[in-house]
């Protein structure tokens, strides 16, 4: 008998069969692993950041040094409800409160103490 031949004699074995529920509660559980996963590494971070930057423009107030998302450095002037004016060099510029990417100094209160 031929090498091949030996081979597809064993190949036909008379082994039991995969059990096909217990593959596709492989299949399934694998699928949760990796949405579980990508939870964790993409959706979550992602959903910490909004919520940062959303506080972070609740509390810009007038004379704050922001820096928008363009680049553009300047001094808040006046608060709108979706946008803001900002005073850069001798230009104001009235921009979205979404531009906003962070703000490098806060404006001192009236006491001299910056706010909390």
């Amino acid at each position: 008998m031929s090498f091949l031949h030996y081979m597809a004699f064993l190949a036909q074995g008379t082994g039991t069969q995969p059990n096909p529920k217990g593959q596709m509660m492989q299949t399934v559980g694998m699928f949760l692993f990796m949405g579980i996963i990508f939870y964790f590494l993409l959706i979550r971070p992602q959903q910490k950041k909004a919520r940062e930057h959303a506080q972070l423009l609740k509390t810009i107030a007038t004379g704050d040094k922001v820096v928008t998302s363009s680049g553009i450095i300047g001094t808040v002037v006046s608060l709108k409800d979706k946008s803001i004016s900002i005073r850069s060099s001798d230009t104001k510029l009235e921009i979205l409160k979404s531009a906003v990417q962070e703000i490098t100094e806060r404006a001192k209160d009236k006491s001299g103490e910056s706010p909390a």
